[in-house]
């Protein structure tokens, strides 16, 4: 048989499962000639305490092998071994049968969402073969409705100072299996899951893992969570030999810079830069096991097994209080410190004590944004959680999109909110913007945000809620300064976000304004006879003085008016559009700065490198009073920029 190129060689994860002394670590030493029990405790008292690797050559692929251990007090283990195993193992004693960790096991592989698998009968030889046969039964009851309802079932024996039976009949069931694993290629960020740290004479810190996803290579930067800090790669082992890179579905030891191997260890990952993002908040879809005695209450503690990681949490129920066995139900995890998930990613819950497998389920939201209880439950957010499940591609990230609301996001973002390659979440982004899902909401001059239709919709009716109540409580004021509708809004903080959205609505015609103020179009200012006469001698005094008006709190005095009922006057007739407000205290009829404003683009065109504030002043023959705040004017709507002395046209 010749030699087959690595290209051509598929590397997968075969994982050991099953109940303590039924030969999981002896099966794998007689499969592979590699012993995977290391420590010292683990030769001495002859039991597996914790994971241990080995790998086999099957021709076509290539196994690397997690022997896991079976004893109850080491489940946390166990599962820190099941991370990212793309065929399991169910190993069960002929002389034993199925027992607790057996099932344990099995409902634990069930809920990490492994799909591929074979059920391997140790120590055949102890037992005759009506007894194997009533075994082979009480297995084939035990597994249905599971992934292994139809594996194969394989005789083996290791009889001391004999040849071992049946393990050809397990390479060759293993080859068919394997050959049923649909490869998730390289196209995903890179991911790693840490089991294990440690440090090696000249090499400094090395960990172990398994790549869950995407590739590396020495010499990339990856980031270390949840720390968040940066990374190097400088070399990759596999199988005890040097890697040019390590893709999906390999074991791989990676020695790293710029990390100390006792601050890293089991739980941490590994990542592309920007991917994850450490939460101590978790959405899921939680999964009571049918048989569990324990049902999850509201606020209970529970053990969280997440990746590699084990960390405590406490359990918020979307809806009622307590979830029965066998139940689904939504709901949120406060963990006691940070974790990293991406959505869709299975995950198990234990009990706090005893320490046994409750339940498990899906990752829904790895971050998702605090809020209130009432806002958690609400019926829509329900709905749009679900579609976080669904197989189709553009409602996830459509759904994904939403819950980013107008917070900046990337496609690596959209990966990890919605289980999508990169190659996956670009072509999403891509497929929104062309349906209209997406919107640009532009935040600044250099600045701009895609946000998601419904979400964009919920902050435009948040404004249309602010302005009406505002309109309410100022019944003589036809526009409101756009800073107290921010205010109004809870978004003081997020002015240029306020800013964008009012700009669209006016733009849409939904309301109208300017960069001052703004104002629902429907709204008529309920005005006293007093401001109703004061509004006619505004109008009038700055239609008399035109290019030359007064300051508004002069033109008050001259008036008898407060500045505030002049202020609010003035507001209304630019919101009526019969004046333009300059910014402080100026104000001018709307058809004198429509002129001034001509005056000055014409200027501008006659000199395109630009004009000084006295060429302005020339242009719009007045005097430098009243040119540098009309300047100020044109700059802030767009017209003109500033350039050093000199002001730049921008647009027409």
């Amino acid at each position: 048989m010749s030699r087959m190129s690595d290209a051509a060689v598929r590397k997968l994860i075969l994982g050991t499962a099953g109940h303590i002394d039924h030969g999981k670590t002896s099966l794998v030493r007689t499969l592979t000639g590699i012993d995977t029990d290391r420590l010292p405790e683990e030769k001495s008292r002859g039991i597996t305490i914790d994971i241990g690797f080995a790998h086999l050559n099957l021709g076509d692929v290539q196994l690397g092998i997690i022997d896991v251990p079976g004893h109850e007090r080491f489940v946390k283990n166990m599962l820190a071994g099941a991370v990212g195993i793309d065929v399991a193992m169910l190993v069960i004693a002929a002389d034993d049968s199925i027992m607790p960790q057996t099932r344990e096991h099995l409902a634990i592989l069930q809920m990490l969402d492994i799909r591929h698998g074979i059920i391997a009968l140790t120590k055949a030889d102890l037992v005759d073969a009506d007894w194997l046969e009533l075994i082979e039964d009480d297995i084939r009851t035990a597994v249905q409705g599971t992934f292994l309802r139809e594996a194969p079932i394989v005789r083996t024996a290791t009889p001391p100072g004999k040849p071992a039976v049946g393990y050809d009949g397990l390479k060759e069931a293993l080859r068919a299996v394997c050959a049923r694993v649909v490869p998730e290629g390289k196209s995903g960020p890179f991911r790693l899951p840490v089991d294990r740290a440690f440090t090696a004479q000249g090499a400094g810190t090395i960990i172990t893992g398994t790549v869950w996803s995407g590739e590396v290579k020495p010499g990339d930067e990856v980031q270390w969570l949840p720390a968040q800090q940066p990374v190097r790669v400088r070399g990759i082992q596999s199988h005890g030999k040097e890697q040019p890179g390590a893709t999906r579905g390999q074991r791989a030891a990676v020695n790293l810079i710029g990390v100390h191997h006792s601050d890293i260890h089991r739980g941490h990952e590994l990542a592309t830069p920007g991917y994850l993002k450490p939460s101590r908040l978790i959405t899921v879809e939680l999964h009571v096991l049918p048989d569990s005695v324990f049902p999850v209450k509201n606020r209970s503690r529970h053990r969280l097994h997440l990746g590699t990681q084990e960390v405590m949490v406490s359990v918020s129920l979307f809806e009622g209080t307590v979830a029965e066995a066998g139940s689904t139900v939504v709901a949120q995890l406060f963990c006691a410190e940070p974790a990293v998930a991406t959505s869709g990613q299975p995950f198990v819950l234990r009990l706090e004590s005893p320490v046994i497998t409750i339940g498990g389920g899906h990752v829904l939201q790895p971050a998702p944004p605090r809020m209130g209880r009432r806002a958690r439950r609400a019926p829509d957010r329900l709905t749009r959680l679900a579609l976080l499940r669904c197989e189709d591609a553009v409602k996830r990230a459509s759904a994904a999109a939403y819950f980013f609301g107008v917070g900046d996001w990337t496609a690596l973002d959209l990966c990890r909110d919605a289980n999508l390659r990169l190659d996956e979440a670009h072509a999403m982004i891509a497929a929104l913007r062309e349906s209209g899902e997406l919107i640009e909401l532009p935040l600044g001059p250099q600045r701009h945000q895609w946000v998601q239709r419904d979400a964009l919709a919920e902050i435009e009716n948040g404004a249309f809620a602010a302005m009406k109540a505002l309109h309410e409580e100022n019944p003589a004021s036809a526009s409101l300064p756009r800073n107290t509708v921010a205010l109004r809004m809870k978004r003081s903080r997020d002015l240029p976000l306020v800013n964008a959205v009012l700009d669209r609505l006016i733009r849409t015609g939904r309301i109208g304004g300017d960069e001052h103020a703004v104002m629902l179009t429907k709204y008529a200012p309920k005005l006293s006879p007093a401001q109703m006469k004061l509004r006619e001698q505004v109008i009038t005094a700055y239609q008399a003085a035109g290019e030359a008006p007064p300051e508004a709190n002069d033109l008050a005095k001259e008036l008898g008016a407060t500045a505030a009922d002049m202020k609010k006057i003035a507001d209304l007739c630019v919101a009526q559009k019969l004046l333009v407000h300059l910014g402080a205290g100026w104000y001018l009829p709307s058809v004198v700065e429509a002129a001034m404003r001509q005056r000055a683009a014409a200027a501008l065109e006659a000199n395109p490198d630009g004009i000084t504030m006295a060429q302005m002043r020339d242009a719009l023959n007045t005097s430098r009073k009243y040119a540098i705040p009309f300047g100020e004017h044109l700059d802030r709507i767009g017209v003109t920029k500033r350039r050093g002395d000199l002001r730049v046209m921008m647009k027409k």
